[in-house]
């Protein structure tokens, strides 16, 4: 399988949220806003920390490496989403974010 640099990430991850947004316009009439997105993260970032006690078999549930998998990756394109709608280049957040906290470890 091959890795995605950050802006294949952008530009695939907007293609997919205003195929969402126009499903939400149909279902309810409006978009998303930027905090529901926010609570659609914290509510897959939660499942992500649920399939990750059961693979780990903290937690009675089979079969969940697929569906581990697929929230982590799902959570990574919020991120994606939440960053770009609040003006925010999820490259340059993380670089900053690896720069500061490596340098935290130079000492």
């Amino acid at each position: 399988m091959m890795s995605i640099n950050f802006e294949q990430l952008k530009e695939r991850s907007l293609v997919i949220r205003k195929r969402y947004h126009e499903l939400e316009r149909i279902h309810h009439e409006s978009e998303w806003t930027v905090e529901e997105d926010a609570l659609a993260f914290l509510t897959d970032a939660g499942l992500v920390g649920r399939h990750v006690m059961s693979q780990q078999g903290r937690w009675p549930k089979e079969n969940t490496e697929e569906e581990l998998k697929h929230k982590i990756g799902e959570s990574i394109w919020w991120l994606t989403i939440l960053a770009e709608r609040m003006d925010i280049n999820i490259g340059e957040a993380t670089e900053s974010f690896l720069t500061k906290t490596e340098k935290l470890f130079e000492k």
